[in-house]
């Protein structure tokens, strides 16, 4: 069970958007970074979360317009977070019981980044794998 911070490193870069900007302009900055949620940051603090779920259900179904809609209007403001020492395991179960698919890390105030379930899953098979390899080995002589 490695610490969440450990898998950070693997990624580069924080992105994120602020409260004010459209969710027209939030969209292309998903498409951009090929992402399923953005951390909506004012003033260096996390105030909440940007996803392609919050979309679909506040603009999309909702028949609103992406252009002239901000991003304070439609994102999650009960963000769920971590301290980078937990665990890969228990984040992969909090996301599992509180259904979420993106999990901030935050230590004390400072925004770390953010894992989504698939890089945790990810993570979680290829430790697997490695075990499972190591034991072949081992084994086999």
């Amino acid at each position: 069970m490695r610490p969440i911070s450990d898998l950070l490193q693997k990624h580069h870069g924080i992105w994120s958007l602020h409260p004010q900007e459209t969710v027209f302009a939030a969209l292309k900055t998903l498409a951009d970074h090929n992402v399923g949620a953005l951390m909506v940051m004012d003033a260096g603090r996390l105030v909440g979360v940007f996803s392609e779920r919050d979309y679909t259900r506040k603009v999309a179904l909702a028949g609103k317009n992406s252009r002239e809609l901000k991003v304070q209007d439609i994102m999650t403001t009960q963000v769920i977070s971590v301290a980078p020492s937990t665990s890969t395991d228990e984040c992969m179960a909090l996301m599992s019981q509180r259904k979420i698919r993106h999990l901030p890390i935050v230590d004390g105030t400072r925004v770390m980044g953010m894992v989504s379930i698939r890089d945790l899953m990810d993570e979680i098979l290829q430790e697997r794998e490695d075990t499972i390899q190591h034991l072949q080995t081992y084994i086999a002589g």
